[in-house]
């Protein structure tokens, strides 16, 4: 076990006015220095408090007292990061909570760096590197999927899930390192057919979980999606619609959004990033063509697109590029203006698109119909939140230099090269696990976990 030996404090709130404001202290000297700016309204003090307990009183600073708090009392090793921990609780105004931690600072606690609280808590055995992430993605969850995925990273599942398979291969890496190095003695023998059809087991495993990785970051990060169409279609009420407010400027004018609108928007469970783009279509504007030009490598590299067309006028040339264009890619055709009476191909467009949506944007009819079809598009029904699931990409980039070096294995065993040359290759796949579970990671690495916390966590 790893401990830091000084005692750290940050504001574990956002500085931000609220009801209540929270500073935690950490380390040996933590309920010592919280003793220092805390007056009990009975007579147990701070250090003389059991853990899991809290007492009521006020706080304090050189310059008299400034506000009432509950400090409640964790001792080591009972809490997040194993050591002694103070938390005090007290009125959420930004000046108190800094005027409570400068008073701590001023009594010996040093400023905490981002994320040092998890971090101790990794050294001290409390966390798993896996689970230490998780701890950002539950702050950080923007959907009940999203929440739920990150809470079972957090109770340990990734980590059990790569401890299982990093017992299979230790288990067959003893077992060949005991038959190379001891041939004397009565080991049982390494059969190739045998080890063969193990480590495919392994590796077909460690490519299923793999495979979770696009659904853990569709539910973390959400997706890139273009709302692509012909002019004045209805592409900006759209947007606006979506996002709640007026981000786009809607005319009847063809040619009004020259530049991609962005705006991050949840549509039922889904985080969409939402760029609204110009008109498709050929034009002399140089400004527009600009935009249209745009609009069009945004639409390339989208992972979603929402295009739009307008159910009171027939499909034009432009459209129908368009519906050639999304065939086969991860999209709903938006027929706008089902208000109006229709003169729209609607086979055409139901042909080309699997999921077609009628709405009326300026109305505000139609959205949890669209948001039914988004969910069908991108699949989140199926993403299992109660299991097993790489949730960034250094856990991702940590599997897959496993996988190529079960890989490896796997071909040196096929090639007839000897057992200890197998061993190695097994030896780096276990390595590769060790360092997404943080077992085996370096400092390094760990440095630019941490790095990406807030300061408070």
């Amino acid at each position: 076990m790893q401990k830091e030996s000084s005692t750290i404090a940050a504001v574990s709130t956002p500085l931000a006015v609220g009801g209540i404001g929270v500073i935690r202290v950490s380390g040996p000297e933590a309920h010592l220095i919280a003793e220092k700016i805390f007056r009990p309204a009975g007579k147990r003090s701070v250090s003389a408090c059991p853990g899991y307990s809290a007492l009521f009183g006020r706080l304090f600073d050189r310059d008299g007292d400034f506000d009432e708090a509950v400090v409640t009392v964790f001792r080591a090793p009972h809490s997040y990061t194993g050591e002694d921990v103070a938390e005090i609780s007290c009125h959420g105004g930004v000046y108190l909570v800094r005027r409570a931690l400068r008073a701590l600072i001023e009594n010996g606690a040093e400023p905490a760096a981002p994320g040092e609280f998890t971090k101790r808590a990794f050294l001290n055995g409390k966390l798993s590197l896996t689970q230490a992430e998780a701890v950002m993605d539950l702050i950080g969850a923007q959907g009940e999927q999203a929440a739920r995925a990150a809470l079972t990273s957090r109770d340990g599942a990734l980590y059990r899930k790569i401890g299982a398979i990093s017992e299979r291969l230790a288990a067959l890496d003893g077992h060949l390192a005991a038959w190379v190095d001891y041939p004397e003695e009565e080991i049982e023998e390494v059969e190739p057919a045998v080890l063969e059809r193990s480590l495919g087991e392994v590796l077909a495993e460690g490519e299923t979980l793999l495979a979770t990785f696009d659904g853990g970051k569709l539910l973390r990060e959400g997706v890139d999606t273009v709302i692509a169409g012909s002019p004045n279609v209805g592409k900006s009420t759209l947007m606006n619609l979506l996002a709640g407010c007026e981000k786009s400027i809607v005319t009847d004018i063809p040619g009004t959004t020259r530049d991609v609108v962005e705006e991050a928007v949840r549509v039922g469970d889904v985080l969409l990033r939402l760029a609204d783009t110009a008109g498709l279509r050929r034009t002399d504007d140089p400004v527009e063509t600009a935009g249209v030009s745009l609009a069009r490598r945004r639409l390339e590299r989208a992972g979603l697109v929402l295009a739009v067309f307008d159910s009171s006028r027939p499909l034009e040339e432009e459209d129908r590029r368009l519906l050639k264009e999304i065939a086969g890619r991860p999209a709903v055709a938006v027929i706008n203006k089902s208000d109006l009476p229709p003169r729209l191909e609607r086979e055409e467009v139901e042909q080309a698109v699997g999921e077609t949506v009628w709405i009326s944007a300026a109305r505000g009819s139609g959205v949890e119909e669209l948001s039914a079809a988004i969910a069908r598009v991108l699949s989140i029904a199926s993403i299992d939140t109660t299991a097993a699931m790489i949730a960034n990409e250094r856990q991702r980039d940590c599997l897959l230099g496993a996988l190529s070096a079960l890989r490896e294995a796997l071909s040196a065993l096929a090639e007839g090269q000897t057992l200890d040359a197998v061993g190695v290759c097994v030896e780096e796949a276990l390595q590769h696990l060790g360092d997404l579970t943080g077992e085996r990671a370096g400092d390094l690495v760990i440095e630019q976990v941490f790095s990406r916390f807030c300061v408070g966590k």
